[in-house]
């Protein structure tokens, strides 16, 4: 049998993954563990190795009456025995467990739902794509699901693929890396004596919310999906608000002008410049955090590719590299 201690814990993990997965989890009495309820979807959880216990949540049909509607209950069990089988409930060994409990960690760093595969019979673990599989975009798309989703640019470029470009021989790691991508508009104009100077401006750009870096990105081309299982996702250190002020601040700087006016009178000649710029009520900017997915890796040296282009980066940092 799985030992008190241990059952708490499995059980304290389990809370976890489904809170990730926006259920309202609660104790229920044993030999029950939890119960989780979700939009009119209610699971009924145990965490046991006892064989005759795991047959009899099996062939039992539970059901929860909320408010005069009743819900018949989906089952989950999380056992450590390997040779456990089972018909009417969705089972979890070691494997299944490992992975939920990572991605529930990174559904919250990223503020995302995960997604939970709760068919019954026994978990299938999401593989992915081998590192020796045919190179390409198709093969980029079929890899497994993390269940994770994040705002991003898709993936283009296969691990094999990133592998060629770089021309190092290592370990390859999707990451995904945030920016701020800005869709900014101007509009207006100033009249100087004789001269009409207008400030209309649309565009996209984007800052890394890392190191602050720029870049040109079409903003048509982000897709908010699942990114695939194993990759990472970093952390921001620069802040929206940070983001879009230096956003406005530079638009400002770029549409300024000076204006000379040439002036007669009598026998001299003289010029009075002007610098005129765009009223700051005039620029609309709108940012949201996006990621950029890179392949990072690791030989005789690192070397990153981005995995959306296809474009070899710049040198990377030592360890840890966090720019793009």
């Amino acid at each position: 049998m799985m030992e008190h201690d241990m059952r708490e814990k499995a059980k304290n993990a389990m809370r976890l993954i489904l809170e990730a997965a926006r259920f309202e989890v609660e104790e229920v009495d044993e030999p029950l563990d939890l119960s989780a309820v979700r939009d009119g979807e209610c699971l009924l959880v145990l965490c046991s190795n006892d064989a005759e216990l795991i047959g009899q949540f099996d062939k039992t049909n539970y059901s929860l009456m909320v408010d005069d509607h009743e819900m018949t209950c989906k089952k989950l069990l999380f056992t450590l025995e390997k040779d456990t089988t089972t018909e009417n409930c969705t089972q979890w060994g070691i494997d299944e467990f490992v992975q939920y409990a990572g991605e529930a960690v990174l559904a919250d760093i990223v503020a995302r739902e995960l997604t939970l595969d709760l068919t019954p019979g026994k978990g299938k673990v999401k593989k992915a794509a081998a590192a020796g599989s045919a190179a390409g975009s198709a093969e980029a798309a079929e890899e497994e699901p993390s269940g994770i989703s994040i705002l991003h640019f898709p993936v283009k470029l296969s691990e094999q693929a990133a592998i060629r470009t770089a021309g190092v021989q290592g370990a390859a790691k999707l990451r995904f890396i945030p920016y701020y991508l800005i869709h900014y508009t101007s509009s207006g104009e100033q009249v100087y004596k004789d001269r009409r100077i207008p400030f209309d401006a649309d565009g996209w750009g984007a800052i890394n919310a890392i190191n602050g870096i720029k870049l040109d990105l079409d903003g048509t081309k982000v897709e908010d999906s699942e990114i695939p299982a194993n990759a990472e996702v970093s952390d921001a250190h620069i802040t929206k608000e940070e983001a879009s002020e230096r956003m406005v601040t530079e638009l400002v700087e770029r549409l300024t002008q000076k204006v000379r006016i040439k002036q007669e009178k009598g026998d001299a000649i003289f010029y009075e410049e002007k610098t005129l710029k765009p009223d700051r009520k005039n620029i609309t900017i709108d940012t949201k955090q996006v990621y950029i997915p890179v392949w990072q890796i690791r030989g005789k040296k690192i070397v990153e590719v981005n995995a959306f282009t296809g474009e070899l980066l710049s040198e990377p940092m030592d360890e840890g590299v966090e720019v793009f």
